[in-house]
């Protein structure tokens, strides 16, 4: 590696072009799918004969799962857009920023949570743990060069196996 590692190779920025991403994608824009026919179809009835407590609780927790799925969605297709050609990087940093990957937090102990469906629970789960990918990849593709180079006290193939573990899920 050279003194400024400037041959450090980005493991994430290939791993968005990559078939783990066509599949990220593919399990995103499937979710949101499932969720909407989930949420005007049995999840609708479920909702109807749900306590008030947990009633209040999944409308809260459907339009957080809902914001949570679009802004998934939008990050999406800004990086196919991306990979495609469609967009230049620049056009994608300029969109992404309006873009949020974080927040969104559900509080399983919150009153009226164990009342909720469980399948809309199974929902929340998946959106959560797809979401944390998203931002991880975010993060690794989009953080600035200056943070890409490591002190020089840090293990450089460590980085790089954290990387690779990040771009493809392996936790």
């Amino acid at each position: 590696m050279s003194e400024l590692g400037l041959n450090t190779v980005s493991f994430a920025g290939r791993a968005a072009s990559s078939p783990q991403f066509k599949a990220t994608y593919a399990e995103g824009m499937g979710l949101v799918e499932e969720t909407a026919a989930y949420l005007d179809g049995p999840g609708r009835a479920a909702a109807k004969v749900l306590p008030r407590m947990a009633s209040v609780l999944y409308a809260a927790e459907s339009m957080r799962l809902t914001t949570r799925l679009m802004q998934m969605a939008s990050w999406l297709l800004l990086q196919r857009a991306v990979n495609n050609g469609e967009m230049s990087r620049d056009q994608v940093l300029a969109e992404k920023s309006k873009v949020r990957l974080d927040g969104f937090n559900v509080d399983k102990n919150a009153p009226g949570w164990n009342d909720l469906p469980e399948a809309f629970r199974e929902l929340i789960e998946r959106s959560l743990r797809l979401q944390n990918r998203i931002a991880l990849l975010d993060r690794e593709i989009y953080r600035p060069n200056e943070a890409a180079i490591m002190p020089d006290n840090e293990n450089s193939v460590q980085a790089q196996l954290n990387l690779l573990r990040t771009a493809f899920g392996l936790n």
